[in-house]
């Protein structure tokens, strides 16, 4: 697991100095006006709950924060975020582009494994993540996530899911051409992992997205981006997307 780890770590240092030697480095885009249009619809709802749930006096703490993407729509909430990841460079690229996009938030930079979060018990009224939970073992994180919570805190995230076959093929084809480790695999969020955290919390909302998400690039080229987005979200809805879901949003409280 730590070899995993490390190939992560040097892959997104690596990435992320990359971004640092472009001009210039702020990306003119950040959350969900990132992603492709037809596959935006978890992002922006991820986006949703984190308006609706976050306030200006909260202490929110970002796992897995990459180069930043989705800081930003946590800082427009006016809170206070600790923005933590494995990959210093990215880190670096997190305090660049949102240098002057603070949009009313406090933001602070930390160096951290989400295995073993250096923070005190219940230090936090919110952790996120979008798309970070395999980087790290499963029950170690979930665990993690737990503790340093506050009571009555929220833990909202965005992520892929390890249950549909066509979406487990084309990661293990990208982990045989060495873009994923084993580690992300083994580690990728499942209806069996969905399960064991719900049992941790009081709450908890899950929302599936994307049982078509695989046709998205293809249909994409005959169909307008707004006639793909609705098609997948009306598909999703007849064949109660739960099993065959790419994405999906929680959010659980304590």
């Amino acid at each position: 697991m730590i070899d995993g780890k490390l190939i992560e770590e040097k892959r997104y240092d690596k990435r992320a100095l990359d971004l640092l030697k472009q001009d210039p480095v702020v990306p003119s885009k950040h959350g969900s006006n990132s992603i492709h249009f037809a596959l935006r619809s978890p992002y922006i709802y991820y986006e949703k709950k984190i308006r609706q749930l976050i306030r200006p006096c909260h202490k929110v703490l970002e796992i897995g924060s990459g180069t930043g993407l989705h800081t930003y729509s946590l800082l427009k909430t006016g809170a206070h975020i600790t923005a933590t990841d494995i990959s210093s460079n990215a880190l670096t690229v997190v305090e660049m582009n949102l240098q002057e996009l603070r949009g009313g938030g406090e933001l602070k930079t930390l160096l951290a494994d989400m295995e073993l979060l250096p923070f005190e018990n219940q230090s936090f009224d919110v952790v996120t993540s979008a798309g970070s939970l395999s980087y790290g073992e499963a029950q170690k994180v979930d665990q993690e996530i737990l503790r340093v919570l506050k009571p009555t805190g929220f833990f909202i995230c965005v992520d892929s899911l390890n249950n549909n076959p066509i979406y487990k093929l084309n990661r293990y084809i990208h982990y045989l051409k060495g873009d994923r480790t084993k580690m992300t695999l083994q580690n990728m969020p499942s209806l069996k992992r969905i399960s064991s955290i719900s049992k941790k919390y009081k709450e908890i909302e899950v929302k599936y997205f994307g049982s078509i998400s695989f046709l998205m690039p293809l249909l994409s080229k005959f169909l307008t981006d707004n006639t793909v987005n609705n098609l997948s979200k009306n598909i999703d809805k007849i064949i109660k997307v739960r099993k065959s879901a790419f994405k999906f949003v929680m959010v659980v409280k304590k």
